[in-house]
């Protein structure tokens, strides 16, 4: 397909705000598309060249886009720079440049969606000596043989924001028009498959059913809802259920083939190499061919055995150098506390209980190394309250309780499990803009704008600074938050800057107010910051409607 045909939905899309109107748009577009262009097209029509779980990056920032234009319009760097200062979107900057480049584009090419794919994928294969050239060399490629709206959607894909408003829903309900399927096929569909572009060949052929978990292959996990006593999570699941203790850890699914494992977090990073250490650990003490454990690597200090809080072991996730080093100072004990695949076959239709005693019969381990998460099955209410108790006095979060006779379900917030916790719920936010510090905290970035989602929208709802370390092993420190947050900025005004969403904070706070200041109508009294949620993806943030939820309790 030529890209200019992908480009003409993009306008489309654009034009409209209307989720039904954009769901429509995209339907017909599918119906058009050969076999051998679908999954290539609706990675791009994701703004994406790898499917979500594939950790693969095209590694171009905005000073190398603006290299990038200044070679394949014949200018100098400085003039984009200053026509980006004007228009403050490079995409358009893109469009502007394009329309008056000094190159002849006489003897250019139609450019064709799978040649576009293909270079963009090729960045990110890159490494060695003369990589930046080489990036250099596939982009201008394309932008020297691209229209001037080719060129903005270039641009917009190759920096991860396209702008159109396809959200991953709006491309569900897409793919079940196009195909006549129902939604919920699809969602199941992408809770096992993780590729939008595999769903869509699959629901075409109709091939959907029979799906499962595969070794190897990152899904979606099961998420709990939350209760707020001993009776409401007997109410959600049934007596007697299966109590668990709630862990303050890193939730990683263990992948076991033969001699084979591989680790993936809840947002399906392969942290394989970071936690190298307990390959060895499963190996020994996992009795099985192959199997797919659900489990919570919690992290302890090796001299007073005691457990640390999460964020500590989250550096873990973002360590690339001195690995072992730092998995010396904070070691993991794994907790497994769930199995759906065990040599062979997927357990998608097994009980919860059943599934319980098979990680009891084939993990074997022993306390800050590997073992099956304490719990207990009981109907008694006063049980469950000292089970409560103890868990808190160890320095757990909480319990999970889970329906006996539920089958696992990826991806979905059902009533087959239910978390209790002590204290109030804190909020899991997206960072959506900061501010530069002054004094001590210049140079950092130390006060932050959060936000909450309604549908496809981050409202804001407080602005916190209050819970930043200076000690690194102490929690969030100026420094590492304005690492991980600089390469996000799409926009500086002053001290401020805007943020890709893409960073989770959870925060406390004293309570929910009702605020005309910002755009959710609600702020946070006196919040502080907890930790960074890395493991969270930006989908599962708290919604306006758990933020209303939540204010009206505090009210009655």
């Amino acid at each position: 397909m030529e890209y200019s045909q992908l480009v003409d939905l993009y306008l489309e899309l654009e034009k409209t705000t209307k989720r039904l109107e954009k769901r429509d748009l995209l339907a017909k577009f599918l119906t058009s598309c050969a076999d051998e262009d679908l999954e290539h097209l609706i990675s791009l029509l994701q703004g994406k060249v790898f499917p979500h779980y594939d950790e693969r990056k095209l590694g171009i920032s905005s000073q190398l886009i603006i290299k990038i234009m200044a070679k394949a319009f014949g200018l100098s760097s400085e003039e984009v720079e200053r026509t980006w200062k004007e228009l403050g979107d490079l995409g358009e900057v893109g469009k502007k440049l394009s329309i008056r480049k000094k190159q002849t584009t006489l003897f250019s090419k139609k450019l064709q969606s799978k040649k576009v794919f293909d270079n963009l994928q090729q960045l990110a294969l890159l490494e060695g000596k003369g990589t930046e050239s080489k990036k250099i060399d596939l982009v201008s490629e394309l932008l020297v043989n691209a229209t001037s709206e080719e060129v903005r959607f270039i641009v917009r894909t190759v920096l991860e924001d396209l702008r159109i408003g396809v959200a991953d829903g709006v491309l569900r309900d897409a793919l079940a028009a196009a195909y006549h399927k129902e939604a919920h096929e699809i969602e199941r569909a992408m809770d096992f498959l993780l590729d939008y572009g595999e769903v869509a060949y699959r629901a075409k052929h109709n091939e959907l059913k029979n799906l499962g978990f595969r070794v190897g292959k990152p899904f979606r996990v099961m998420l709990c809802i939350k209760v707020d006593s001993v009776s409401e999570a007997f109410e959600a699941v049934g007596k007697p259920a299966l109590f668990d203790y709630k862990l303050d850890g890193f939730r990683v699914v263990v992948h076991k083939k033969g001699k084979n494992v591989t680790l993936f977090t809840r947002r399906m990073e392969n942290v394989t190499k970071q936690f190298a250490e307990t390959l060895d650990t499963i190996l020994k003490n996992v009795n099985c061919d192959s199997c797919i454990l659900d489990t919570e690597f919690v992290g302890y200090d090796p001299k007073t055995k005691n457990y640390l809080p999460f964020q500590i072991i989250s550096q873990r996730i973002r360590r690339k150098y001195d690995i072992e080093k730092i998995a010396k100072q904070f070691p993991v004990e794994i907790n497994v506390f769930d199995i759906v695949y065990y040599n062979g076959k997927n357990l998608i239709t097994m009980s919860q209980a059943e599934r319980r005693k098979l990680i009891e019969k084939i993990v074997k381990g022993k306390k800050l190394d590997i073992a099956v998460t304490p719990g207990i099955i009981t109907d008694d209410e006063k049980e469950v309250t000292s089970f409560f108790k103890k868990a808190i006095s160890l320095g757990y979060e909480g319990l999970v309780a889970k329906k006996l006779d539920a089958h696992y379900q990826p991806g979905r917030r059902v009533e087959g499990w239910v978390k209790l916790k002590k204290e109030a719920e804190n909020l899991d936010l997206v960072i959506v803009g900061a501010e530069y510090g002054t004094g001590k905290r210049t140079g950092f970035l130390s006060s932050f704008f959060l936000a909450c989602r309604d549908r496809n929208n981050f409202l804001e709802i407080g602005k916190v600074s209050t819970g930043i370390k200076e000690v690194a092993e102490e929690g969030v420190t100026l420094n590492m938050i304005t690492k991980i947050l600089k390469p996000l900025i799409v926009k500086t005004e002053g001290r401020y800057v805007q943020l890709k969403p893409k960073i989770v904070m959870e925060v406390g706070y004293e309570e929910i107010q009702k605020s005309p200041t910002y755009s959710s109508g609600y702020a946070l009294r006196f919040p502080r910051i907890i930790r960074l949620r890395e493991d969270k993806p930006v989908k599962e943030i708290a919604t306006l409607s758990d933020v209303k939820n939540l204010y009206r309790k505090q009210v009655k």
